[in-house]
């Protein structure tokens, strides 16, 4: 995936998040936005599985690209968007979803244990690609002879 639909796919998945976040702060009628939230919840969850599998394949396989980093943070601060989102659908003081089914909030529950575990895989690919920089742009010797020694 290039580093452009890289973005724009976490670009929609943020505006989708927000959506369902509204959707269920304005508590309308649960049945159909119920049914709604929960068929956009889990495109979302599929949608952040799928980036987090490219990852881990281009990391593993050494095919990181260059801005890998700050696509990592993107996908890392959606994901956690995402956790959030999952949270917020499992308080008890929302209204909106405390009327959703135990199989819709037993799945939520599931869907928040992938999405803490995809947060782990985002942060140690990140940590990597962090490490991976951490090595001086500029050797010892090209400073050297940059400030006129030898």
């Amino acid at each position: 995936m290039t580093s452009a639909g890289f973005e724009d796919t976490v670009f929609l998945l943020n505006i989708r998040i927000r959506m369902v976040r509204d959707t269920m702060r304005l508590n309308p009628p649960s049945a159909p936005f119920m049914d709604k939230c929960m068929d956009d919840i889990a495109f979302i969850d599929e949608v952040l599985a799928s980036l987090a599998r490219k990852i881990s394949a281009a990391e593993e396989s050494g095919e990181a690209q260059a801005g890998a980093n700050s696509m990592l943070d993107y996908a890392s601060d959606t994901e956690w968007q995402f956790s959030q989102l999952l949270t917020e659908f499992l308080l008890k003081s929302n209204s909106f979803s405390a009327q959703a089914s135990p199989e819709s909030r037993e799945k939520v529950v599931a869907l928040r244990e992938d999405s803490n575990a995809r947060r782990k895989i985002f942060e140690k690919f990140g940590m990597s690609a962090q490490n991976d920089l951490a090595e001086p742009l500029v050797s010892p010797t090209e400073l050297s002879i940059l400030f006129g020694g030898t």
